[in-house]
C-alpha cells in the first residue's frame, strides 16, 4: 500500500486516503516491481488489476489469506477506548507474564499507529504465531476499525473501557464514534467482550450485546489506598499493589483482570501480574531528577483524559496541583476550549503552551483553550499563564513548585517530538523536565 516499500511481485492496494489516494501511486509501484494491483477504478498501467468496491477492505482479506490468518492461531485481546488502551495492554502482558504464558502487545507504543495497517498486523501476528506466542495484547483504535485494518480476523476478547470526546474531526460525531467502537463487538469479530460498566456507553454495549459478555466495575475494589507511586486495594479476596497511581488506572486493571480470566488465568495469579513492575511510557509516568515534589508525565490529550488526571492529582496531592498542557493542531478543534475549563476548575495551577501545532497557529490553539479558562466564573485556578515555548513552560512550572506539590505535564507522553508548522524537532516531556530541574538546582 506504500509505492515507496514495494518489492519485485507484489500486489500494490491501491488505498485512497484523506489527503493521498494510492491509485495516484500505481505507476510508480508497478516501476519498483509491482506485477498486480487491488483498485476500486480502473487505472492506466499495464499490469492485471483487481477491481473491488472497497480496497481497505479487501486488502485485508488478502493480507489475513496470506499470512495464513494468524489471528486463528493466536488469542487476541482487542482493546478499545478513548482512554486506557496502552495501560490496560501493558497491564494485561504483565498478567500473562505471572501466568508464563507467552504474550506481545500491539499499540502507540511500538508503531506509528495505534493499530497498523492490515499487511503490516497480519505479518507481525504471523511471525508471532511462528516464534511461539500464545496470547497478543493489542490496541484497536476507532480508526482501525474504521478502515478495515482489524477486518478478516476474529478477536477471542474484545475489551471496551470508557468513551469520550475525541476524533470528531475524524467521526464527525459523538454516535458515529461510539457507534465505530461497537463494530468491533459484533459475533464476526469477537467471541467475547469485557465491558466497564462505570461508563455509560460500556453499559449501552453491555445492554446490546450478542456476545457472551462480562463486565467491570470499581465497585469490586476493596481497601483502596492512592498514592502517586501507585495504588493498594483487595480484589477477588487478593490484595494488589498497583505500580500505577490513579484511580482511572485502578480501573484499567479490572478491565485486563477480567479479560484474563476469560483466557484461563486465576485470580491470585491476575493479583501476582498486576503487582508487577510497571513503567508505561508517557502514562502517569513518574520523572526522579531528586526534586522534592512530583512530576507527572501524561498522556492525557482529550477533556476527560486531562479531567481524570488532574482528579488523580487532587486525589493524592498534599500542595498544589500545577498543570503544563495544549492542544494538538489538525485535530479536533472542539475539545480545546473544553480542556482550558477543566484545567480552570481541576488544578490550582495551570500554564498553558504549545503542544504538536502542525500546520495550524499555536497563538489560535492557545486562544481556544483560553476561552475554556474564562468561562469558568469561579476557578480553583489562582494562576493561569500563557506561555507558548513548551520548555519555558515546564521550567515555569517546576520553578514554582514546592514540597508536597504535584506537577502534571499533560497531552504529549510517550512522544519524542514536537512538531510546528514543519519543523519536527526532539522533544521528550520526561527528558526536559529532567534537565530543566537539573539547571535549576545547579543555579540555586
Amino acid at each position: 500500500f506504500d509505492s515507496r516499500q514495494v518489492r519485485a511481485g507484489s500486489l500494490f492496494c491501491c488505498v485512497p486516503g484523506v489527503s493521498d489516494d494510492g491509485h495516484l501511486h500505481a505507476g510508480d509501484a508497478v516501476a519498483a516491481g509491482a506485477v498486480a494491483l487491488l483498485v476500486d477504478h480502473r487505472v492506466d498501467v499495464d499490469v492485471p488489476q483487481l477491481v473491488v468496491a472497497n480496497v481497505r477492505e479487501a486488502m485485508a482479506t488478502v493480507s489475513a489469506t496470506c499470512f495464513r490468518h494468524p489471528a486463528d492461531g493466536l488469542l487476541v485481546v482487542g482493546v478499545t477506548g478513548t482512554n486506557g488502551k496502552t495501560t490496560t495492554t501493558w497491564m494485561l502482558r504483565n498478567i500473562f507474564t505471572a501466568a508464563r504464558r507467552k504474550s506481545e502487545v500491539i499499540g502507540t507504543l511500538s508503531g506509528a499507529r495505534t493499530t497498523p495497517e492490515s499487511p503490516d498486523l497480519q505479518r507481525r501476528l504471523a511471525e508471532w504465531r511462528d516464534d511461539g506466542v500464545e496470547i497478543v495484547a493489542m490496541e484497536v483504535s476507532s480508526h482501525a476499525i474504521d478502515q478495515c485494518r482489524v477486518d478478516a480476523m476474529k478477536f477471542r476478547v474484545a475489551l471496551f473501557t470508557n468513551l469520550s470526546r475525541d476524533h470528531l474531526d475524524y467521526h464527525g460525531s459523538m454516535e458515529e464514534y461510539f457507534e465505530t467502537k461497537a463494530r468491533l463487538f459484533d459475533p464476526e469479530r469477537c467471541e467475547s467482550a469485557v465491558v466497564n460498566l462505570d461508563s455509560p456507553h460500556g453499559r449501552l454495549l453491555a445492554d446490546a450485546a450478542t456476545v457472551p459478555t462480562d463486565g467491570y466495575s470499581l465497585d469490586e475494589v476493596e481497601e483502596l489506598q492512592l498514592s502517586v507511586e501507585g495504588s493498594t486495594f483487595r480484589w477477588m479476596g487478593h490484595q494488589i499493589s498497583l505500580p500505577l497511581g490513579g484511580l482511572f488506572n485502578v480501573s484499567n486493571a479490572l478491565g485486563a483482570a477480567h479479560a484474563a480470566r476469560i483466557l484461563g488465568v486465576d485470580d491470585a495469579t491476575i493479583a501476582k501480574g498486576l503487582s508487577l513492575p510497571l513503567v508505561v511510557e508517557g502514562r502517569f509516568e513518574r520523572v526522579d531528577a531528586g526534586q522534592p515534589f512530583a512530576i507527572i508525565v501524561d498522556y492525557a490529550h482529550t477533556p476527560d483524559g486531562l479531567e481524570q488526571l488532574l482528579r488523580a492529582a487532587g486525589e493524592i496531592v498534599e500542595g498544589r496541583v500545577i498543570v503544563v498542557f495544549g492542544c494538538g493542531g489538525d485535530r479536533d478543534p472542539s475539545k480545546r476550549s473544553m480542556m482550558g475549563e477543566t484545567a480552570a476548575q481541576r488544578a490550582d495551577s495551570v500554564i498553558i503552551t504549545a503542544d504538536n501545532s502542525r500546520s495550524e497557529s499555536t497563538d489560535q490553539i492557545i486562544a481556544s483553550i483560553v476561552e475554556g479558562v474564562q468561562r469558568v466564573s469561579s476557578p480553583r485556578a489562582s494562576s493561569i499563564i500563557v506561555e507558548p515555548d513548551r520548555r519555558t513552560a515546564i521550567s515555569m512550572a517546576l520553578r514554582s513548585a514546592v514540597n508536597g506539590d504535584i506537577v502534571l505535564l499533560a497531552g504529549k507522553g510517550h512522544e519524542t517530538v514536537q512538531i510546528i508548522g514543519e519543523s519536527t524537532t526532539p522533544f521528550d516531556d520526561r527528558l526536559v523536565a529532567f534537565e530543566e530541574w537539573k539547571q535549576l538546582e545547579a543555579t540555586r
